[in-house]
């Protein structure tokens, strides 16, 4: 068994291993959870005496096996509380991960594997990132951020890298959800700022936005 704490920390090294081929530092570990470094050094060493976590010195940190799979289960249950909130509580997508930080940690696994079944077996969240199944298996999807598109490229907007409530809120301003085709029709060099068309409707969108969409090329 696992404390709170100890399951943020293996789901937020599970994070950062998504984006890394190498060891996680402590010092990306402290950022991501808003900590101290020193805090991060004496959470490691107990998460190594329960063979969750590898550290290397000068090569940071990994997740074992076991570590991947009790990250992977944390996360499955994250997502799918999100699934429920949208679907069955009528709780918009951005209002949700906070929630969800909380329900992630309950234990009964029974309950979850209950919930997947009720939800119809997802496989996204709200947001478009991918559901591990019971096993921590994750079946992820071939994506691109819309800032790499060229002009006149086009695809379906299929997730977000910035779930926060701010980017999600002025997304729904925009019109711009999950599952709405997105062309680029003009790029500036400059800044490189996108002018594209979703719904026949002509928007101009910063570098930054565009670097916070994932779109399915199609």
């Amino acid at each position: 068994m696992f404390s709170q704490a100890e399951e943020n920390y293996l789901k937020a090294i599970y994070h950062l291993e998504t984006d890394s081929k190498e060891g996680i530092s402590t010092n990306a570990i402290a950022k991501s959870l808003a900590t101290k470094a020193s805090s991060v050094s004496d959470m490691i060493k107990k998460l190594s005496d329960k063979e969750v976590v590898l550290y290397k010195k000068y090569k940071g940190v990994t997740l074992t096996e076991l570590g991947k799979k009790t990250a992977a289960n944390i996360v499955r249950k994250h997502r799918l509380w999100e699934v429920f909130l949208v679907e069955k509580l009528n709780f918009s997508w951005d209002e949700v991960h906070d929630v969800a930080e909380q329900l992630e940690h309950i234990k009964s696994q029974k309950l979850i594997n209950q919930l997947d079944a009720l939800l119809g077996f997802p496989t996204h969240d709200p947001h478009g990132d991918p559901i591990p199944d019971k096993d921590g298996v994750v079946n992820a999807i071939d994506k691109s951020l819309l800032s790499t598109l060229n002009v006149d490229e086009a695809g379906v907007c299929v997730g977000v890298n910035d779930s926060s409530s701010d980017f999600l809120q002025f997304l729904d301003k925009k019109g711009i959800t999950l599952g709405k085709r997105i062309k680029v029709t003009e790029k500036e060099d400059f800044d490189d700022s996108l002018s594209i068309l979703i719904d026949d409707k002509k928007l101009s969108i910063s570098n930054k936005i565009a670097n916070n969409l994932y779109i399915k090329k199609s």
